[in-house]
């Protein structure tokens, strides 16, 4: 019988750094929603509430709640660029929760930038996102980021 291994979230700082991360990730796409969606500020606010979180004015828990409103957003949403976009903002704010949705943020948001591009320019601005988003991680925590790699 094999012994079940206990998930458990990074230490403090290693969390909220790459909360961040996400985050950044994240508001880079942003304006691809808002220009499409502008009444809505779902994605927005799931972004604002994980920097409180960051900065311990917020709980997991309504980290969560704002990650579930952003993603009712991407629901809402029609344009598929807005709508991977505000999939960043609820994969962002779902870091507090658990630490490993961060590269699923960063995809998101690299999937937004790229929708937002003729099929022509896409393989290029996918490389350039991905390279931005490389670069503003930490290289300890990359492996986290970017668990496929680059």
């Amino acid at each position: 019988m094999t012994e079940k291994t206990k998930f458990s979230n990074p230490d403090v700082d290693t969390h909220h750094k790459l909360a961040q991360w996400a985050a950044s990730c994240a508001e880079r796409s942003l304006h691809l929603f808002e220009e499409s969606e502008d009444l809505d500020k779902r994605p927005a606010l799931a972004i604002e509430t994980l920097h409180a979180w960051i900065r311990g004015e917020k709980t997991m828990v309504e980290c969560r709640t704002a990650a579930f409103a952003a993603h009712a957003a991407a629901r809402d949403a029609v344009s598929p660029a807005a709508i991977a976009a505000a999939r960043a903002a609820g994969q962002a704010a779902a870091v507090a929760h658990m630490y490993n949705h961060c590269s699923h943020a960063a995809d998101y948001a690299a999937k937004a930038a790229v929708l937002f591009y003729p099929k022509e320019l896409q393989k290029e601005k996918l490389k350039a996102e991905r390279e931005w988003q490389w670069k503003l991680l930490a290289e300890d925590l990359r492996s986290i980021g970017f668990p496929k790699g680059i």
